[in-house]
């Protein structure tokens, strides 16, 4: 049988893909060439844990936390990744259907060099380039980086197995909410010393310490899930920081305290345990500004009271 020649779009796709995957991993800075080759350990790290995720194996089946950890090995240039992340797109394994993400995800695969995407390409229908929400370049996570130059691997090093993975888990998430991963692991250390179990007097819950009227108003179903506690509290944080426009001592006294005691003092509470609380993650997270999304909320009515006072 005569071999079958590439057509010229599909190698001006390739091309094209080739490109973004180079420019996704400049834009992390890293210097990984976009070939086969073998990954670091933390990325081949990422794709076993979602491996794990995905069929339960060694851990309760997750295929959610399994896409999201593929999705950020994909970001770091894993083929395999991508290969997967395409597999349950296009067998709406865990997630929504959508074969357009599928054929992407397989194609920037065999970019890569993927020894099995191609015939997953061919069956994956007509290519698109449209990628799913977590693939899409983040202008901010790049201002992240350029602010905080923080070493998050030697911070890693220096707990104890059992908190890592929470750490780990804050700090990919984080971006995700437009959070500097610093701020965020200052909330949960201070909250809960990163125990997903820990309940409060007041029934706070998990990692983050959410309320039930916090957790419901942010879509948490299950306040003792990891993942779906830093997402929740994370969501929380960014909602703060857009109604205090970037205050961080404004933002955190307000997920201590509630922004209806802030707004009612028209500054941090005259409470001892949010006042300490507010130091606490100062000291962690040197900054008193911090960047936000003005589309998330509105700015917080009594700002300009804040302003005159000079909080």
């Amino acid at each position: 049988m005569q071999a079958v020649r590439t057509p010229p779009a599909r190698a001006v796709v390739r091309h094209f893909v080739l490109g973004l995957l180079s420019a996704w991993l400049l834009a992390a800075g890293g210097a990984q060439a976009v070939t086969a080759d073998p990954l670091p350990g933390d990325v081949s790290t990422l794709v076993a844990q979602a491996v794990a995720f995905e069929h339960g194996e060694g851990v309760g089946r997750d295929p959610d936390k399994a896409a999201e950890l593929y999705c950020e090995a994909s970001r770091a240039g894993s083929a395999e990744a991508m290969y997967s992340l395409g597999w349950m797109f296009a067998n709406g394994r865990g997630v929504a259907r959508n074969d357009d993400y599928a054929a992407t995800l397989f194609e920037m695969a065999m970019a890569k060099g993927h020894a099995g995407a191609e015939k997953a390409r061919r069956m994956a229908g007509e290519y698109t380039g449209a990628v799913p929400d977590c693939l899409l370049p983040r202008a901010r996570d790049k201002g992240f980086a350029a602010r905080d130059t923080w070493d998050t691997q030697k911070y890693l090093a220096s707990l104890p197995e059992q908190k890592k993975k929470m750490v780990e888990l804050i700090t990919t998430l984080a971006p995700r909410f437009s959070i500097e991963p610093r701020l965020a692991l200052a909330i949960a250390t201070t909250e809960s010393n990163f125990d997903p179990n820990a309940t409060s007097p007041k029934n706070a819950m998990g990692v983050m310490q959410l309320i039930p009227e916090t957790a419901s108003r942010f879509n948490v179903k299950d306040s003792y899930d990891p993942v779906q506690n830093i997402k929740g509290g994370l969501a929380y944080l960014r909602w703060l920081l857009a109604y205090y426009q970037g205050n961080v001592a404004l933002a955190v006294a307000g997920y201590n305290a509630g922004e209806g005691a802030v707004d009612r003092y028209r500054g941090v509470p005259p409470y001892k345990e949010t006042q300490n609380y507010v130091r606490r993650i100062l000291t962690f997270f040197q900054r008193h500004d911090h960047p936000f999304d003005a589309r998330v909320v509105g700015a917080s009515p009594a700002l300009q009271a804040f302003k005159a006072v000079g909080q």
